[in-house]
């Protein structure tokens, strides 16, 4: 066997939501909504595809300051049992640390909640204030997220890189990169699309890889490449999946909207089958050494 990158991959039905999931449709729903979308979208087509050089448009080695981002302050969702706050975040060396630890705090349900909330663990998660995503506009028609990101260990631990837009899921969710701490060997992506707030009706669009190294033990470039009818996840530079625009994963439909990009790493919640936190790791770190986005001229 050659000594190169090896992926095993699999798409398994989606049971929960991703990083920023507050409600979905249930089963029955869900296939009503399919029921109205019409013929499902296509791959391939008569869509300019750019094929000429990429332009950086954004970019942050975390040398200095946080300035191009909104710092998280509260909880999440997904019964996560994290409290997100600044001082979590740590430039240092060239690096964003984001230090995860167990610490009973009390602090906003979330960023639109208010209201008190009891956590288990302090961690953090920042969002940029620009928004991305390619368009049928000449030279945005493709669009490139990257991020070298060195994972964080430990059971209960669920480091993501990801991008959406507000509300929830109208403009979409790509996740790009979610982990389970306590499997170091393996992540997944993910796409999210519902036509009203709270509602989700993607279906089977959670992909499984193994590239066979630790991504806890170093640093790895994870990437997404977006264009109107396929998303293409990367590790590594490696294509190891392509979504093609279907019914099941509304590509066609996102096409067009505008995300931020994101880093955290939450703690427990309906990611995990484990729910007992007396068996979570009591302190992590993620770290990313630099975040990218481009956008590719038409020729």
């Amino acid at each position: 066997m050659k000594n190169h990158l090896l992926a095993i991959i699999f798409v398994v039905p989606l049971i929960f939501s991703g990083c920023n999931k507050e409600s979905m449709l249930s089963q029955n729903e869900a296939f009503s909504e399919f029921s109205k979308m019409g013929k499902p979208d296509k791959g391939g087509g008569d869509d300019p595809q750019p094929t000429g050089a990429w332009n950086l448009i954004f970019e942050d080695e975390f040398n200095s300051d946080f300035s191009a981002w909104n710092i998280w302050e509260g909880g999440a969702f997904n019964e996560e049992i994290q409290l997100y706050r600044g001082e979590q975040l740590e430039l240092s060396n060239g690096t964003l640390k984001i230090n995860i630890q167990r610490e009973a705090v009390t602090g906003p349900t979330n960023i639109y909640d208010s209201t008190p909330k009891d956590f288990e663990y302090v961690s953090g998660r920042i969002e940029t204030k620009a928004l991305f995503g390619p368009s049928a506009v000449s030279g945005e028609r493709e669009y490139r997220f990257e991020a070298r990101i060195k994972l964080p260990s430990g059971h209960g631990m669920w480091p993501a890189f990801w991008s959406y837009g507000d509300p929830w899921p109208t403009q979409g969710e790509i996740d790009i990169l979610e982990a389970r701490g306590g499997e170091p060997t393996e992540y997944q992506s993910n796409i999210f699309y519902g036509r009203r707030p709270n509602r989700n009706i993607n279906r089977n669009t959670e992909v499984h890889y193994s590239p066979g190294v630790d991504l806890t033990a170093d640093f790895h470039v994870y990437e997404m490449r977006w264009r109107s009818n396929e998303i293409d996840i990367l590790f590594d530079g490696q294509v190891l999946h392509t979504y093609v625009a279907n019914r099941d994963n509304n590509i066609a439909s996102i096409f067009g909207k505008k995300e931020k990009v994101v880093l955290n790493t939450a703690v427990g919640g309906l990611f995990f089958q484990d729910r007992n936190s007396a068996n979570y790791a009591d302190n992590a770190q993620m770290e990313i050494d630099w975040v990218r986005v481009y956008n590719r001229a038409d020729e």
